[in-house]
């Protein structure tokens, strides 16, 4: 089942970048986004996730951050959890500091590099050396 958006947010529920991968609306991403950090609490562990009656976060810390993906309720659960870890690694590559002000500087680059990852909801088959290469390429060595 798909991936319904991915989203970078800080402790508060700001959203820095969201990018949905299903039709949505803009009201409906930022209710689930606002909301998502009252559903967790304090909760500290490094990956885990929280299921509402309508959608599941699966989500990772990072610094001062949140990495966060909406997903349906049906989905795979471990391969949510790798898609998180491989976008989990793909940010730093692009945005080594992980500021507010430096996400938002750096959001074209890490919503392209989602974009390697996720197409159509779902995860593509790549790995980090690929998305590398595929951000680097000009359209017309693609």
């Amino acid at each position: 089942m798909p991936i319904i958006s991915a989203a970078i947010v800080n402790k508060q529920g700001k959203i820095l970048l969201s990018r949905q991968f299903m039709d949505i609306t803009r009201i409906r991403v930022e209710g689930l986004l606002t909301a998502f950090p009252k559903l967790i609490g304090g909760n500290k562990s490094q990956c885990t996730f929280v299921e509402t009656t309508a959608v599941r976060y699966v989500y990772q810390p990072i610094e001062q951050l949140l990495l966060v993906l909406i997903t349906t309720k049906a989905s795979n659960i471990v391969e949510d959890l790798a898609t998180l870890r491989l976008m989990g690694r793909v940010i730093p590559e692009y945005d080594n500091i992980l500021t507010e002000e430096s996400v938002s500087n750096k959001a074209f680059e890490i919503c392209f590099a989602f974009d390697e990852i996720i197409v159509g909801g779902h995860r593509e088959n790549v790995t980090m050396d690929q998305i590398v290469t595929y951000l680097e390429m000009e359209s017309h060595e693609e």
